[in-house]
This record gives C-alpha cells, sequence and structure tokens, in this order.
C-alpha cells in the first residue's frame, strides 16, 4: 500500500483537529435522524396516502409496504441550460429502473438553476451565487417529506451541485447519489472562440460574427466543454465518491449514459436502510473526502469558485475547511492536466486521453490521494481508476485504466506533470487575502506591479478601454463586487479586454472583491479580495495612481504606500442602490444582509 504524502497527512491531521467538535455535533445530529427503519413508517395514514395518492399501483402497493426503499429525485432541470436540458427525461428513465430493481422512485422536487453563461454581464449574474444557498434550502423543502430512502441528485453547473450537496448533508442520514449528464459534444476550439471574443472588444468584427462563433461553440445538449466551475464540479463529486466512475464526463444521451444512470439507481438503492450497504452521505463526505477534493482542483487546475463552495460544503458537514488548507497542499500538488482556459483541450478530450480514472490512479500512486474512503461505489477510491464500457452483451462493465496518457498534451503522469504544483495559490498583503489561479497564467506574468486603476463596474473598464484610456501598464481595481454589495457577480466580460491590452504587450492585472471563476484566463487576477470593500476592507482605500504590488511567487499583494498614510484614509463608498432593486434582486436582501466573507464561503450557513 502506497504510503500517504506527508503534506496530505499533516493537512488532513490538521483540518480533522480543527473540526473536532463541529464534526462529532454533526455526526450526533444525523445519527439521531437515522432511526431504525425508515420515515416513512412513521408517516399517519393520512400523510402516507398523500405520498402515494399519484403513483401507479405497482409503486402503490410497494410504498403501502413500506418495506423497499424510496428513492427521491431531486431534479435541477431546464431545457434553457444545456447541461440540463438532458434531465428531462432522467425521472422516467429512473421510474423504469427503480421498478426494474424492485423498489420506487419518486421526484420529490426541484430546485432552481441559473445559467453564468446566459446571465454573464447582466444584472441577474447578482443572483448567481446566493442562489447557491437557495438551492440548498430547496434541497432540504424537496426531503422534509419523510417518503425517502435514498436520494438521487440531479444537477451539474456552477452553484448548482454546490447547493444540492449543502442540501444534501442537511438531511446526511439518508444516502445520496449525484446523477451527471455529460458535456456536449465538440465544437468549435475554445482558443478560436475566444479570438473572436478579443476581435469584437477591439471592434474587429461585428455581433454576426460573434454570435456566430458563441453559437458554433455552445451548439448542443450538455455541459459547456470548457474547464469551468460546472465541470470542475463534476471532477469534484466523482474524487470525492459521490459519482460512479467514470460517469462525469461520460457523452449524455447515450447507451453507455443511460446504463450508468441506471446503475447509479440500483446502487442507491443499496446504500439505503433497506439494502445490504447501507451509507448515509453524511458519513461519505468527511474530512478525507474534502482533503480528496481540494487535490483533485489543484492537479486540474479547477475553478476559483471552489475556494468558496468547497469551504460551504465542507461546513454544511461539520468540517472547518480554511483558505490555509488550500495553499498548505498546493505546493505538494502537481499539475497533471491542461484544459481550456489552462491549455488548448476541453474536457472531452481530457475523458477521452484518460479522464478522471487516470487522474485519480496518478495521484493514488503517488500517495496524493486518501485512499481509504467510503464511496457510493463500495469500493476505496482505488476503484475509481477504471473505466466504464458496455460489453457485448450490453451490460455495463468497469476495467482498469491504461498507465499511460492518452494524450500528454491534454494530461501526464505523475513522472511528467505540466507544472511541479497546483494551479491555485493564496495571496496575502496589506490589501488583505486573495485568490489566484495560475495554471494558466504565463511565467512572465506572474509578478505584476503597476499603477491601480478604480473601478466600481465592469461596464466602466470596457468604456475606458473604448476611450483609449486603457493602453498602458495599469492594475485594474474592481471593487465593491463582493456578497454584501451586489451578490459577488462573475466578472467574465473583463476578460476580452484585459487580454487585448496584455496581448498589447502592457503589463496588466486584475484585483477584485468580485469572482472570476474556473474561466478565468491568461490576465493575473486576484480576486475574492476579503475584507470586501463594502465590509470597509483595504480595497475600499486604493485611489488611481497607487503602486500596487500582485506576486504570486511569494503569495502577495500589497499597496505600496506608506502604512500610516494608507491608514489614515478614509474608504470610498460606492451608490448600491441599483443593485438591490428590480429583476428580483430585492428578494435577496436577506442574502446579502446576512452574507459572510469570501474565506468563509460567502453563504449564509
Amino acid at each position: 500500500m502506497t504510503t500517504l504524502h506527508p503534506v496530505v497527512a499533516e493537512v488532513t491531521e490538521r483540518l480533522r483537529e480543527r473540526s473536532r467538535d463541529t464534526r462529532a455535533a454533526y455526526l450526533s445530529k444525523i445519527a439521531a435522524a437515522d432511526t431504525d427503519g425508515p420515515h416513512r413508517q412513521r408517516l399517519s395514514c393520512g400523510n402516507l396516502a398523500h405520498g402515494f395518492a399519484a403513483c401507479g399501483a405497482q409503486d402503490k402497493a410497494l410504498l403501502r409496504e413500506g418495506r423497499t426503499p424510496n428513492l427521491g429525485i431531486v431534479t435541477s432541470y431546464n431545457d434553457m441550460l444545456s447541461a440540463h436540458q438532458p434531465y428531462e427525461r432522467y425521472p422516467e428513465l429512473i421510474r423504469a429502473a427503480a421498478r426494474e430493481a424492485g423498489v420506487t422512485a419518486q421526484v420529490a422536487g426541484g430546485v432552481p438553476a441559473m445559467c453564468d453563461g446566459v446571465t454573464q454581464g447582466r444584472a441577474g449574474m447578482e443572483l448567481s451565487l446566493f442562489s447557491r444557498d437557495l438551492i440548498a434550502m430547496a434541497t432540504a423543502v424537496s426531503l422534509s417529506h419523510d417518503m425517502f430512502d435514498g436520494v438521487l441528485y440531479l444537477g451539474i453547473c456552477d452553484k448548482i451541485v454546490p447547493g444540492l450537496l449543502i442540501g444534501a448533508l442537511s438531511f446526511g442520514h439518508l444516502p445520496g447519489v449525484f446523477v451527471p449528464s455529460g458535456p456536449m459534444p465538440s465544437g468549435i476550439t475554445n482558443e478560436q472562440k475566444s479570438k473572436v471574443r478579443q476581435a469584437y472588444a477591439e471592434g474587429k468584427v461585428g455581433r454576426t460574427e460573434l454570435l456566430e462563433a458563441e453559437a458554433a461553440a455552445y451548439h448542443a445538449p450538455g455541459t459547456c466543454t470548457f474547464y469551468g466551475t460546472a465541470n470542475s464540479n463534476q471532477m469534484l463529486m466523482e474524487i470525492m465518491g459521490l459519482h460512479l466512475p467514470g460517469a462525469s464526463f461520460t457523452a449524455p444521451d447515450t447507451p453507455l449514459r443511460d446504463a450508468i444512470t441506471t446503475e447509479t439507481v440500483r446502487r442507491c438503492a443499496e446504500l439505503s436502510e433497506h439494502g445490504a450497504a447501507h451509507l448515509p452521505i453524511g458519513h461519505i463526505i468527511d474530512e478525507r473526502a474534502i482533503i480528496n477534493g481540494v487535490i483533485g482542483l489543484h492537479a486540474t487546475g479547477g475553478s476559483t469558485n471552489h475556494l468558496l463552495h468547497l469551504v460551504a460544503m465542507a461546513r454544511a458537514a461539520g468540517i472547518d475547511l480554511r483558505w490555509d488548507d488550500f495553499d498548505a497542499l498546493s505546493s505538494a500538488i502537481p499539475l497533471l492536466a491542461r484544459v481550456y482556459p489552462n491549455g488548448y483541450a476541453d474536457v472531452n478530450q481530457f475523458h477521452e486521453a484518460g479522464g478522471m480514472a487516470f487522474l485519480i490512479d496518478q495521484l493514488l500512486s503517488a500517495g496524493l490521494l486518501h485512499g481509504d474512503v467510503k464511496t457510493v461505489f463500495g469500493t476505496g477510491l482505488h476503484g475509481y481508476a477504471q473505466v466504464p464500457a458496455l460489453n457485448a452483451d450490453g451490460k455495463l462493465t468497469w476495467a482498469p485504466v491504461s498507465k499511460e496518457s492518452g494524450n500528454r498534451g491534454v494530461l501526464r503522469g505523475m513522472a511528467e506533470p505540466f507544472r511541479a504544483d497546483g494551479g491555485l495559490r493564496m495571496l496575502d498583503g496589506n490589501l488583505g487575502r486573495a485568490v489566484i489561479k495560475v495554471s494558466s497564467v504565463p511565467d512572465d506574468r506572474l509578478v505584476i506591479e503597476a499603477p491601480a486603476v478604480v473601478f466600481h463596474d465592469q461596464d466602466d473598464v470596457r468604456k475606458a478601454f473604448e476611450r483609449g484610456e486603457l493602453n498602458r501598464d495599469f492594475i485594474a481595481v474592481v471593487r465593491f463586487q463582493g456578497p454584501r454589495a451586489n451578490g459577488m457577480p462573475e466578472l467574465h466580460k473583463l476578460t476580452p479586454t484585459l487580454a487585448v491590452l496584455q496581448d498589447r504587450g502592457h503589463r496588466i492585472a486584475l484585483l477584485t472583491d468580485g469572482r472570476m471563476s474556473g474561466a478565468s484566463g491568461r490576465v493575473p487576477a486576484a480576486i475574492h479580495v476579503t475584507p470586501e470593500a463594502e465590509a470597509g476592507g483595504a480595497i475600499a482605500k486604493i485611489r488611481d495612481g497607487d503602486m500596487i504590488r500582485l506576486d504570486a511567487t511569494t503569495g502577495s499583494v500589497d499597496v505600496l504606500i506608506d502604512a500610516a498614510e494608507f491608514a489614515a484614509r478614509e474608504s470610498a463608498t460606492a451608490d448600491l442602490t441599483k443593485h438591490h432593486v428590480g429583476m428580483g434582486r430585492e428578494l435577496f436582501g436577506l442574502f446579502r444582509a446576512n452574507a459572510v466573507a469570501a474565506d468563509l464561503g460567502a453563504g449564509v450557513f
């Protein structure tokens, strides 16, 4: 057996010790809820009759007897999200698979599912991060009827999977399995798409050409193929043991995908109290699983959004994960994957090269993952170093993954990583704490020292660019973008503009208390600055022309000004009223008023 890497062991033990009391309290809570026999048997006759009134005769008979599992389906289906459109037929597929296994399944409820790709740069994006906590509450509402013995969670994108998992952990006594649907086929390359976006930002092409390129990139049912938050979610669910092996990136609407989904239903029934392998989800997500998630994020250069989401998910299980844990692991975990925006490839090419099975196998072989975890597959994590396939009889099988990458430009083994360290780093300095994703930043841009140009809205950056005011070295300070200010929207409208300026030879960086997520690219970006401007953070004191030094090599971000002078400055203020009216945003006042800081997960739980 491979010895666990000492850094992984040390960080895990520190996390376990720090979380001892909160984790014990969480486990006591789910133990109290996990009484003998299904809760459904304790419903009154009227309650139970309501619960099965709409079922067919076969399901109704099983539910009346109460001796077989009833699986809940919590779905985030809508057909505006390409990633979630395949879920339209999943309830019937799941119910049929359940009946074949001699159990029942019901849709327990639906949760909202925003598409950040649609709301980018729009007012709706200000609801995006807080939709995670709303999804968690909607999940809990769905499970509040005491009708279910296990749960299938249907979700893929951005805030949706974290919200589902936070909600699932609030019902942590129930077994749960996450059910993905897979990425869309590859369209035009992400590099081609980005070039058209930059050309549009420079006025070299019009809206017709831009729309043509975007439609060629996002063109079919399935998850977007770049490695943003949606696909980072899928990586996490697999490496944390909540998917079946190989489920993350198998193509949608194929016989193999349907076979994996069918097997997921059967496996969920086995994990229930009625089944042979009872395992609540609250026991799968422990300190080791959380550390495995952080390691997977580093090894793949995954979404910076998970510096928020993983912290919040861990807290839901009584685990006190901190940014310091990410930082401590970053130097020990090599970068084994390059998927756009960290490279040329998309997730389909990553999957074809060996995908999650190869990644997990390589990390396990180096002692860089906890292999002795509980998983929905029923094995430790070594069971995930396998690739699913259909045999000649159409039956689902798994076989060990090759020890050689199918494409070394996309996925590499431990002997030849793309980088010796992971793609995420923490920054500390007199401006607070921040996060930077360096996996796609050129080495000569890891240190930027330049004057500040201060903005309170990402649209103002574009306008300044169009006026010709930004053809120089500078650090764009975009503030009042944190959770308490306007919901911490993603600021991807900045990417084409700043990339154009960097390509012109200017030394450019971004400093913001907002988010950029997994789609951030080659421009160095210190994001998630905390404390945020609205909470009186130092970022609110920066003025145009202040020299700022962002150094990803030492992990620092500072304003280069006399400390006493800087401390004596008054903080700037911003008119935030436009962020609290119209478009349903006033309904989120509760969230904004109670949101915790970014390094605590930027939520209300």
